[in-house]
């Protein structure tokens, strides 16, 4: 569905989750698909958000970050270059799930932000899921991503800085987090503005290389979607075999990152001299 369209769509009444959507006012207005293989049916898409919400429906929306992003990405196949394509999420946002939308950033308050359903890459509801699985899975390991998807501070601030793009360091920074030395959502914050600010002066990839990816298993991974089997409800899927972040790599960032943010200032702690 196109930008244009989208805002169009996307009144006071709907933000407000009293003016219903559907697939039928938009039908003619969406654009097609760029092939006819099975990675571009919605509807698993809406099974398994669909389930979300009855799994959370009793508890915080914001859990069901962490238990749908790995299953989204693991369903929707996507290269980074489609998963830029706006169009494509403002689809599944206002024509195949506008009341996941609703539900997780609003409820009866309704939403605050029209970007949760088009909009920036790290706003919008169902693309700063898929990108954060992107970017925090080890290969085709998952658990990364429940670790980064289950911090709020880690979607809405440290999933937009540059460094997050060198694979060691987004797990580097997880492993930071998941030791304990870093806990708080200031912590995430002081811990990934030094680690990004330092990335100035330091290479980080000539610190700790990454190992080059197998972009033929990915490519394969992707259009196999109609083989494999859904995403599992109770374990993690297994994501592409593209190749794993080096251990050392990991490590070595997240041994740095933990000596940059002893002297890292976090807003509200008092540090002792």
């Amino acid at each position: 569905m196109p930008d244009l369209v989208a805002a169009r769509a996307i009144t006071p009444g709907v933000l407000q989750g009293f003016e219903k959507l559907s697939f039928s006012s938009f039908k003619d207005k969406a654009e097609e698909p760029l092939d006819s293989t099975a990675r571009w049916d919605a509807e698993p898409v809406a099974q398994l958000v669909a389930e979300a919400r009855r799994r959370f429906e009793d508890s915080s929306p914001t859990a069901s970050d962490a238990w749908l992003a790995p299953r989204l990405h693991y369903t929707l196949r996507l290269t980074r270059s489609e998963a830029a394509d706006t169009t494509l999420w403002n689809f599944l946002a206002l024509c195949v799930a506008p009341e996941f939308v609703l539900w997780r950033w609003g409820g009866t308050k309704g939403v605050g932000q029209s970007a949760r359903f088009s909009g920036r890459w790290d706003l919008q509801c169902f693309s700063r899921l898929w990108w954060a699985a992107e970017l925090f899975r080890d290969g085709g390991n998952y658990a990364p991503v429940e670790v980064a998807c289950g911090n709020q501070d880690i979607l809405n601030t440290v999933m937009r800085q540059e460094m997050i793009q060198h694979r060691p360091a987004a797990q580097g920074l997880l492993r930071l987090h998941k030791s304990g030395l870093v806990r708080t959502g200031r912590d995430v914050n002081a811990a990934a503005s030094a680690a990004n600010a330092a990335a100035a002066t330091v290479v980080y990839e000539a610190m700790a290389p990454d190992a080059l990816q197998d972009a033929e298993a990915l490519s394969d991974w992707i259009f196999d979607v109609g083989d494999d089997a859904p995403a599992q409800y109770e374990t993690l899927p297994r994501g592409p075999r593209d190749g794993n972040v080096p251990h050392r790599s990991a490590e070595t960032l997240a041994d740095w990152f933990g000596t940059l943010f002893k002297d890292a200032p976090v807003r509200g702690k008092v540090r002792a001299e």
